[in-house]
């Protein structure tokens, strides 16, 4: 008989009975056929011969039905029976039942079967389940290729549809106890030079997908999605082609951020195709050579600077410029403020200081901006959490074709948190921000505070700095650009006063920084224009 330390590897098909599963394989080299009459037996190294009345009888687990195909789900009789599936028939003939086998790992007889009404598509298990493998396994021989599926119709499904060619398992619980039965089987598992994970299309085939991919050794575990629920679905829509294709071209799995070096192509030709589109100031442009699609902008200043209106200048020349539309989320004033804001860019004067203009006078300007159609604007008020504003910056993004995204500004999130530590807070908010930028493909416009200085005033025309960023150093560190703008609000001289030098603290695009042009405030126009300096205000 077997000796205690051999150890089941395998059924093969048997040479005396031709039961295709029955023969038992032992890695000493013994083999022992559990077909029912059969006595087929070799004997392994280290064994003691005996009778054929010693030899140990199998006691297989009497699982009713018969081996034959399952038409409802495109299944041979040959696979079944490659499986040791049996079918229950009812009095009318119709397939009621479905019989899975499970072989007991150490001795490999049939321990345990898992047995599926057709009707309620119900489960439940008959015999003992513990020491049992995986669904299959004991049809397994140890090929290049071994497909883990979460159940056994999608295993069947699988060898099916390869022609019967390679190695496939299922669990035995489902995504449930994915991690669980793989790590009991993953010394087997690990015999394969490639693994290919195909589970099922929905949350809880994800959630199982997400704890068993970092278990195997590196360059050996494939992905397949399936565009359906699972394999068997593929094969009942008779998609074999789609599946085998899927199933080839599945990529070696990396750990996230891990991209192969001949994976690159495809991306930097989308790269290159990526066009920067201009600032309306020429001194900007050829520090920054203007801005592009998955950047995220800062400009930042102290309190007074003109951010806003630096920004609706931008805002306007994207909508004369570009396609695509631009979302505006501006927290420190209500939707008509900023309306009235952008519309009078588009008027060349001040209009909200125009309280006693007509009302119908203003429609042509609303009509070239807002009334395009091209403007989305946040109706904040009472609603400025993190996630709240996140959810809207996406929502425009992804829903409304915002191509171009404003957030005015960044110290009014932060106010909103109820974590009392600034840092952390913008550091959180900074991540899901370049996070988002990344996703989305937007370039992001961010206004952000500075510091109160402990020296000259920004107000009084010190000049910013990259570590004066109000709260954290996540601002200056996830940012593409990070633009400052700097006045002297108090100078006697009015050109002076009313001149803004707009400074490249950082440029992760072409790396130059500086001082990139002067921006005169012409009261008349409520517009901002570029000078050669602030001294002369001559037109640049």
């Amino acid at each position: 008989m077997m000796p205690q330390t051999s150890k089941f590897l395998r059924h093969e098909s048997c040479p005396e009975c031709g039961s295709s599963d029955a023969l038992a394989i032992y890695d000493n080299g013994g083999q022992h056929c559990f077909g029912s009459g059969c006595d087929y037996h070799v004997f392994g190294d280290g064994e003691t011969p005996m009778t054929t009345q010693e030899l140990p009888k199998a006691k297989p687990l009497n699982m009713g039905g018969v081996v034959a195909a399952i038409p409802q789900r495109r299944l041979s009789q040959e696979t079944c029976s490659r499986f040791g599936v049996t079918v229950e028939y009812s009095s009318t003939g119709e397939i009621q039942k479905h019989y899975y086998p499970y072989y007991n790992a150490d001795t490999g007889e049939v321990c345990a079967a898992k047995v599926r009404d057709v009707k309620t598509k119900g489960f439940h298990s008959t015999g003992d389940m513990s020491g049992v493998g995986f669904f299959g396994q004991q049809q397994c021989n140890s090929n290049k290729y071994i497909t883990i599926t979460e159940g056994e119709l999608d295993a069947l499904s699988v060898y099916e549809m390869f022609n019967k060619q390679y190695d496939v398992v299922s669990l035995r619980s489902g995504a449930s106890n994915a991690a669980k039965e793989i790590k009991e089987q993953l010394e087997w598992l690990e015999s394969y030079e490639n693994i290919v994970i195909c589970f099922d299309n929905d949350k809880a085939g994800d959630a199982a997908l997400e704890q068993v991919k970092d278990l195997f050794s590196p360059n050996k575990l494939k992905i397949v999605k399936l565009p359906v629920k699972d394999a068997s679905d593929m094969l009942i829509a008779n998609r074999v082609k789609d599946f085998t294709q899927l199933w080839w071209n599945a990529k070696v799995y990396r750990p996230d951020g891990i991209v192969a070096g001949t994976d690159t192509w495809d991306k930097l030709v989308e790269k290159r195709q990526v066009k920067s589109i201009p600032y309306p100031w020429e001194g900007l442009n050829h520090i920054t050579r203007g801005h592009r699609p998955y950047e995220l902008v800062t400009i930042t200043s102290g309190s007074g600077m003109g951010k806003s209106q630096f920004i609706r200048e931008i805002e306007y020349d994207l909508l004369q410029r570009c396609e695509g539309n631009i979302g505006v989320l501006a927290l420190e004033e209500d939707v008509a403020r900023t309306s009235l804001g952008i519309m009078s860019v588009a008027a060349n004067r001040p209009l909200h200081l125009e309280e006693d203009t007509p009302v119908d006078q203003l429609r042509p300007y609303w009509e070239a901006t807002l009334g395009t159609g091209r403007y989305y604007l946040f109706d904040h008020w009472g609603s400025t959490s993190t996630d709240n504003l996140l959810a809207r910056v996406r929502y425009m993004a992804k829903a409304l074709d915002c191509r171009y995204v404003v957030l005015d500004h960044l110290s009014i999130v932060v106010s909103s948190q109820e974590s009392g530590d600034e840092r952390k807070a913008i550091d959180e908010i900074m991540t899901k921000l370049r996070t988002l930028v990344a996703e989305t493909g937007i370039c992001l416009f961010l206004v952000s505070h500075l510091r109160r200085s402990q020296g000259k005033a920004h107000e009084d025309g010190a000049q910013i700095s990259l570590g004066e960023l109000r709260g954290s150093q996540a601002i200056a560190q996830l940012s593409d650009i990070v633009i400052g703008m700097e006045r002297d609000q108090q100078n006697m001289n009015e050109d002076i006063r009313n001149t803004t030098t707009v400074r490249v603290l950082k440029n992760r695009y072409t790396g130059e920084t500086g001082p990139a042009c002067w921006l005169q405030y012409d009261r008349g126009t409520g517009r901002m224009k570029e000078v050669a300096s602030p001294e002369i205000g001559a037109d640049f």
